[in-house]
């Protein structure tokens, strides 16, 4: 990201990287998605909406006006002035949203995880579509520069998006920079293209009205809800304004969305308007039929770095939520590199780049052209936008304590306006829109299989493990050899035995002169002050317990968090110090509580799962390894 700050600072208090600053990056990186519709949003919204017939007043004029209250009503009054109030420690997004909504609750609940895995599920899905619809919408400006160019267009596509995907191991830190500068040429560039085409037909202005857009839906039944699928892509990347609060804070978002970016596409899409009800032939691309035909290709140029830009906004944000779930148990551990010595929120996780890159490219040649993938996005952001309304209402509720009518009358127009927008999407159902319910399903079934496997796999293991206690209570009675040095024992739970530790003393029979039993638990809340980072209890003359507490916001680091152990009492001493760790092999059991898919998915899961010194980012050199197959 361009710019981060502290989860304080990010709500409310002063900022030290500057006001303004946080705003150009918030344009730069937050207003990607949303900020590059302008390229096919208006022409496939009119185009579904005369469905082949001539494009007519009525048309555009309710078009436009659908256009300006979503913007209105789904961005501005639901996101940028309500959501964005809604911050868990400064943080955003669907996965915070549900954290924060728990913890309103005072306790876990199911429909909450519910509703923030299908969220979630939905991101990814979107995560794919938006690279593969704003690169190909950009190239498509060549077939106007020259006809014969229309069968580079996917090929090229290809290869843009091979090489943003290549460099994402570099990290973001070096281009990021210039992220902010490159949207707001973006902005200033088609809000100066609305302006000079709003005086083709000025009265393009009169959708303003909002009784246009009512009176378009209301003449023209079910194409009118068709057409309002197609308009809600004027809106995808409402969410991003939501999930970047952490990186940039509140009022910069604010600022960007009402002092710029609103402005500049509200002017564009007037502009494609005015253009289209004075050369109605102009609907074949009116983005870029507002330009001479000298300045195409450079217009071209530009539009591909800003889809580039918002591409990389969503892959970045990908690769913080999937962060965001493995650390709240929704998934198996990911490799996590760290990209940035500055911006901890630079992260690049291989394996879901490599995904995220074959579901990019098998759509772009599944689909081909941008009016293809239309049909297919929306859906996953609007699915996404009902479930951040649904736990915005507990937060409201329950976390503000406002009255539940109160809360009612606010949330429900929000959430029946989004309901209407996901009835809309789902009628191109069968035209693309399985897509991102495929990527959703796949993605809902393999946090659901984890989650079962883990807590059968925990029920199995407590059957068999011993209560520390009685371990403790049995060594005084018949010490084993003493070894000088600190083992620390990882486990997820305290009061019982690790495995390690018993296959310790079962195996080489000996016990270390100060034995540790750490715990690393994940905090409900996106970052954890480092005066609450570790809790530390002597249970005898050779053992202690340690808790080590993350946010799900954060990288767990155990040496570093060990360090602060030290004002506690412990001597830690990273050279003098063995880390003990289980390594279990999973085998599919006849009677698991699963079907045997799900067992064998559960055991893939645990086989692919990071190793656990480098994810906690212990030294191996410290590490022992103790293997242990347990049937699932």
């Amino acid at each position: 990201m361009t710019a981060s700050v502290t989860s304080s600072e990010a709500h409310e208090g002063p900022v030290t990287t500057g006001f303004w600053a946080l705003t150009l990056g918030s344009i730069g990186v937050v207003f990607g998605d949303i900020g590059t519709s302008p390229l096919y949003a208006f022409r496939e919204a009119v185009a579904r909406a005369a469905e082949g017939q001539p494009v007519s007043r009525v048309i555009v004029l309710g078009v436009l006006s659908l256009i300006l209250w979503a913007l209105f009503i789904v961005v501005t009054a639901k996101y940028v002035l309500l959501l964005l109030r809604a911050d868990n420690n400064g943080e955003g997004g669907t996965l915070s949203l549900m954290a924060l909504g728990q913890r309103a609750l005072g306790r876990r609940s199911w429909p909450l995880l519910a509703l923030g895995v299908i969220g979630a599920s939905m991101f990814i899905g979107d995560s794919m579509i938006t690279p593969a619809i704003s690169v190909l919408s950009a190239v498509e400006g060549l077939k106007l520069v020259a006809p014969a160019l229309e069968h580079y267009v996917v090929p090229l596509t290809v290869l843009i998006l091979v090489v943003l995907f290549s460099v994402q191991s570099g990290g973001t830190a070096r281009v990021a920079s210039a992220f902010g500068p490159v949207m707001v040429v973006w902005f200033a560039t088609i809000a100066v293209m609305g302006l000079v085409h709003i005086s083709d037909d000025p009265s393009v202005l009169a959708a303003i009205n909002p009784w246009y857009g009512i009176q378009f839906l209301l003449s023209h039944g079910t194409i009118g809800l068709v057409t309002l699928g197609a308009v809600f892509l004027v809106v995808t990347g409402g969410e991003a304004l939501y999930a970047d609060l952490g990186h940039f804070g509140r009022k910069p978002i604010q600022a960007g969305w009402f002092y710029f970016v609103l402005p500049a596409l509200l002017i564009n899409y007037f502009g494609q308007g005015a253009l289209v009800l004075a050369n109605p032939a102009a609907i074949e691309n009116p983005f870029y039929r507002m330009v001479p035909e000298m300045l195409v290709l450079p217009l071209v140029v530009l539009a591909t770095a800003a889809t580039v830009i918002a591409s990389q906004a969503v892959i970045t944000g990908a690769y913080s939520l999937m962060r965001q779930a493995v650390q709240l148990g929704l998934l198996p551990r990911f490799e996590v590199r760290y990209t940035s010595e500055t911006h901890a929120g630079q992260i690049y996780l291989p394996r879901v780049n490599r995904l995220l890159l074959i579901g990019v490219l098998l759509l772009v040649l599944l689909f081909r052209t941008s009016s293809g993938l239309a049909s297919a996005y929306g859906i996953a952001v609007s699915t996404t936008m009902v479930v951040d309304g649904i736990m915005g209402f507990v937060v409201i509720w329950k976390l503000w304590n406002w009255r539940a009518a109160t809360v009612a009358a606010v949330i429900v127009p929000f959430v029946v306006v989004d309901m209407t927008f996901l009835s809309a999407n789902l009628l191109k159902l069968l035209e693309g829109a399985w897509v991102p319910l495929l990527f959703g399903l796949v993605m809902a079934i393999t946090i659901w299989t984890w989650r079962r496997g883990v807590a059968i796999l925990t029920v199995k293991t407590r059957r068999i493990e011993v209560p520390l206690a009685d371990l403790i209570k049995s060594l005084e009675k018949r010490p084993p050899h003493i070894v000088r040095g600190t083992a620390v024992f990882l486990t997820s739970d305290p009061s019982f035995v690790p495995t390690a530790l018993l296959h310790n003393l079962k195996h080489n029979k000996v016990l270390h002169e100060h034995n540790v039993i750490l715990t690393i638990e994940t905090a409900q809340t996106p970052r954890v002050d480092v005066a609450e980072r570790v809790r530390m209890e002597s249970i005898s003359d050779k053992f202690s317990t340690v808790r080590l507490r993350f946010g799900f916001m954060e990288s767990p680091n155990v040496p570093k968090a060990l360090v602060i152990a030290r004002k506690l009492g412990w001597q830690f001493d990273i050279m003098a110090t063995s880390f003990f760790v289980s390594r279990r092999a999973l085998k599919p059991s006849a009677q698991s509580g699963m079907p045997k898919w799900q067992d064998h998915l559960f055991i893939a899961l645990s086989r692919s799962a990071n190793d656990a010194t480098d994810y906690f980012q212990i030294p191996t050199g410290r590490v022992v390894e103790v293997g242990t197959q347990v049937t699932i």
